[in-house]
Parts: C-alpha cells; sequence; structure tokens
C-alpha cells in the first residue's frame, strides 16, 4: 500500500511521539508498505518553523532529507495534476495543505495516515 503521512504524522513517528496511534504505527513498520511524505508538508514545516511554531533539531534543509532518508520514506512532489484536483475538492477544510493533501491521496491513489478526521470528508482512505 502507497502511504502518505500528514504532517503531524511524520513529526510524531521521527519522535516516537506517544500521540501516533497504533494503527498509524503500524501501517508505517509495515514493509509491505511504501511511505511518502508530501512536498506540502516539507512546506508547511518551513513555514513553522520559520514563524516559531515550531523547533526542529537542524534546518529543514537537512532535517527532511536525513529523516526520509533515515526512515525509508520517499518525497511526493506536488503535481500541476494534484493542483487541479484541489480547485474541483468541495470546502470541508480550510486549511490549505489538508486540501492539498486530499488532493495527492485521491489522485495518486493513496492512503493517507492521520487523525485529522476532516480529511475522511474527501472520501480519502484514512489510517489513523
Amino acid at each position: 500500500m502507497r502511504l502518505l503521512l500528514d504532517t503531524h504524522t511524520f513529526l510524531w513517528w521521527i519522535n516516537n511521539d506517544s500521540l501516533l496511534s497504533d494503527p498509524a504505527r503500524v501501517a508505517i513498520s509495515s514493509e509491505r508498505n511504501e511511505c511518502f511524505l508530501s512536498l506540502a508538508s516539507c512546506w508547511e514545516l518551513a513555514i513553522k518553523v520559520s514563524i516559531g511554531k515550531l523547533r526542529l533539531t537542524k534546518p529543514v534543509e537537512r532535517f527532511i532529507p536525513e529523516e526520509l532518508a533515515a526512515n525509508d520514506f520517499q518525497l511526493l512532489p506536488i503535481d500541476f495534476r494534484h493542483i487541479v484536483k484541489v480547485e474541483a475538492l468541495p470546502f470541508h477544510h480550510r486549511d490549505p495543505f489538508d486540501r492539498l493533501l486530499a488532493a495527492q491521496v485521491l489522485t495518486e491513489k493513496m492512503t493517507i495516515i492521520s487523525a485529522d478526521t476532516m480529511l475522511s470528508e474527501y472520501g480519502v482512505k484514512r489510517i489513523w
């Protein structure tokens, strides 16, 4: 299964945070699954660091590539098809990053790992 990690899921996984659900932990650790982090999540992390809402152990330019490699995660680029899909989505969610993640999951036929129940309103497959 191809899994897209929401931004908080990515952080909770790499920090071994107890907020990460057991089903999410099992899915991410399964060798049968491919895990992805969206470029949109990288952008969101950079914004949060720049405004002081998030502290990372290293600058984003090193933190993300190193964590992707260490966890065998892949980067999911933002494709024009994803942007087009956002236009067609209803406004269940106002957060532009989450709307883009929903569009990516729908376009790429993936499953998202997220605590955000609002994402289910888009008809995405969600693990939590």
